[in-house]
């Protein structure tokens, strides 16, 4: 990575795993002004890929799969905290298994109803209900 100051390499002095957001926080030293900045790197799922049954190929949309998994948790009082939390975990899963940025529609599927099942088996009901594998 470049330095934000001067456009010159930087050395990563400090970096950590952020397991709450999936992302790596690093603090990053300009090798040329030696000034210090942090960055914050993290998967882009807008270039991921979802691949259909029928072998079609669609962008990865993480409101669709948000809104999707909150429609399950309705029932609860806290279902669009929980909803955000589950989509996080759901997506991390998912990019694990994926190849090219590729993501089989039935492997979100299967992950999703894996994290709801743990979570909320009423919740999975009802999402297995209107995701057929």
């Amino acid at each position: 990575m470049v330095c934000i100051y001067c456009g010159n390499a930087t050395q990563v002095v400090n970096s950590r795993l952020q397991r709450r957001t999936n992302s790596v926080w690093r603090r990053r030293a300009c090798t040329a002004c030696s000034q210090v900045f942090t960055s914050i790197e993290q998967a882009d799922m807008l270039t991921s890929i979802l691949l259909d049954r029928n072998g079609s190929l669609e962008g990865f949309d993480r409101d669709i799969l948000l809104l999707s998994i909150y429609d399950t948790l309705k029932h609860r009082e806290t279902a669009l905290k929980d909803a955000q939390g589950l989509t996080r975990t759901i997506t991390a899963s998912a990019l694990k298994t994926a190849t090219d940025s590729v993501i089989a529609r039935e492997t979100l599927i299967k992950e999703a109803l894996q994290v709801l099942e743990r979570f909320d088996t009423t919740a999975a009901t009802m999402y297995r209900a209107y995701h057929k594998i």
